[in-house]
């Protein structure tokens, strides 16, 4: 069920990736390749993604740039349209807003939101027919 402006009810969310800010991003991504089986890919520099398995999930590598900040969150992903209701809702149930980046890809649109301890994880949308990381 989608999330409809005005209503509590969620969205279908599911686990799009797991984010990790790296030392070394190629490296680590190397490791965890050959831990999920999963083949690499590098859409622009200092990225690189691993696809989700099926059954599985996604990771995403990129170079940590802040040693005392989270290098670890989770990119949630939701149907297509259905974000900034998800949003609505989870600021409601006491999660920051943190940004949106809506126009950087055009693979993804997504809002970077904070729980209420501070970790901060994402909430993407794919366009229909768009591979998802």
């Amino acid at each position: 069920m989608e999330t409809t402006a005005g209503t509590n009810a969620p969205a279908t969310v599911s686990l799009g990736a797991v984010n990790v800010a790296a030392h070394d991003p190629e490296g680590l991504a190397a490791f965890w390749s050959t831990v999920l089986g999963a083949p690499s890919t590098s859409p622009m520099p200092g990225l690189v993604i691993l696809p989700a398995t099926p059954g599985g999930f996604g990771m995403m590598f990129m170079p940590r740039t802040d040693e005392s900040g989270s290098t670890l969150h989770l990119d949630l992903t939701v149907p297509w349209g259905s974000r900034a209701a998800e949003v609505e809702r989870l600021l409601a149930a006491g999660a920051e807003h943190r940004w949106d980046v809506l126009d950087e890809v055009p693979w993804v649109r997504w809002t970077t939101l904070a729980d209420p301890e501070g970790n901060l994880f994402c909430l993407g949308e794919h366009p229909p027919g768009e591979p998802t990381a």
